[in-house]
């Protein structure tokens, strides 16, 4: 416990000087200028430098003119480049295709424009969609170990958890996230799970499988907010012998939502009711939590770890029940260069009715499947980088 309140007390530490300092060096790179002059600026630029492989409108000229088969993306494709941040974006640019695990077709521009001209270039690209419906990738937050995003995904998300105290006892959750239309979000989460049963040998089985729609209420790139609502049901599927089942459905309900801070840094929270069919079976429970954290980037490819800390609470809907309060230290670090696929572990630590509750070894791999294929995108390369 002490080297875990010594880690808590160093992660706090960070997000604290994170939130409080917004880095010379970091501040351009947070954000896309939007106004009209840095635009026309960004289309003068592209037009003279990009627009022979990537055509004059931004849907990419055709192969029999480039002489290459490396398909180009569609900047007029919202559904392709919404979900993007300005930081990725500017990127590609400055270090070329190979720095995200692209094709080496695609030069460094480092060289030829200053940080400005490289700024207003990626402002261009993105205002070809023209959509604005469509919420910024500034909102696609990092997936913290309990509080959801309000950014609609295509994601599968693998996690697990493991009792640090007590008989022998591992959780995980295999969700399916599937992205529709310009807001939506339709996830399927299936849980499993392993015990140790006292004299007998490990047994593992299902838990309560869910289905769920998330939408986006308010996505505001001026404020730096987005604001979503899930609704879902949960299924009695679970083994309840194995102590992985509520014994009845259920019906939940969140608001989930993050505010963007300065220098990389970001809040969320969420907060929400699950009411089962048969009480008897289960009380109705309300939950809620908030997440802060920083992206910061490492190396001269920009592979990118998230220092994040989590305060959670739960309570029961009876009389008399506690709100059983967590915090959760945790970092989310990127595996690959495309950054498509991504790992955090963390530590759920209970700050009250310690008797009964104790420490979590928490952790999770997350594929993004709208950024490419698994097994893409792994190793970067950037010659010649200074940063």
């Amino acid at each position: 416990m002490r080297t875990t309140l010594s880690f808590l007390a160093v992660l706090v530490s960070v997000l604290g000087f994170a939130v409080g300092v917004s880095s010379a060096a970091d501040a351009p790179a947070a954000r896309v200028r939007s106004d009209s002059s840095a635009t026309e600026r960004g289309e003068q630029i592209f037009r003279s430098t990009c627009a022979a492989c990537h055509g004059a409108d931004g849907s990419g000229a055709p192969r029999t003119t480039v002489g290459f088969d490396v398909p180009l993306p569609d900047f007029t494709d919202c559904s392709a480049t919404s979900p993007e941040s300005a930081v990725d974006w500017m990127a590609v640019i400055r270090d070329g295709g190979p720095v995200r695990g692209f094709s080496r077709i695609m030069p460094a521009f480092r060289d030829l424009l200053t940080s400005e001209q490289i700024t207003n270039v990626a402002a261009y690209i993105r205002s070809l969609c023209t959509n604005a419906a469509w919420p910024r990738g500034e909102f696609n937050v990092p997936l913290a170990d309990v509080t959801e995003k309000a950014f609609p995904e295509d994601e599968f998300v693998l996690t697990g958890s493991v009792e640090t105290n007590g008989p022998g006892s591992v959780s995980n959750h295999l969700i399916y996230e599937k992205r529709f239309g310009t807001r939506s979000q339709l996830e399927v989460d299936a849980p499993f799970g392993f015990t140790n049963r006292p004299g007998a040998s490990w047994a593992g089985g299902l838990g309560d499988v869910s289905a769920a729609a998330k939408h986006v209420l308010l996505a505001s790139p001026a404020s730096g907010t987005i604001v979503s609502a899930l609704a879902g049901i949960i299924l009695p599927t679970g083994d309840r012998s194995l102590d992985l089942a509520s014994g009845t459905t259920a019906y939940e309900g969140y608001l989930l939502g993050a505010q963007l801070l300065p220098a990389r840094s970001f809040f969320q929270f969420q907060g929400g009711i699950e009411i089962p069919q048969n009480l008897a079976a289960s009380p109705r429970t309300v939950s809620f939590s908030e997440a802060l954290g920083k992206t910061i980037p490492f190396g001269p490819i920009s592979r990118i770890w998230t220092p994040m800390i989590e305060l959670a609470g739960t309570r029961d809907l009876v009389s008399g029940a506690a709100v059983e309060w967590s915090t959760v230290p945790q970092f989310q670090i990127s595996l690959s260069a495309l950054q498509h696929v991504r790992g955090n572990i963390g530590v759920n630590i209970p700050l009250n009715e310690r008797d009964r509750r104790h420490a979590q070894i928490l952790a999770y791999l997350l594929w993004d499947t709208a950024d490419g294929p698994l097994f893409t995108g792994w190793k970067g390369w950037c010659p010649g980088c200074q940063h």
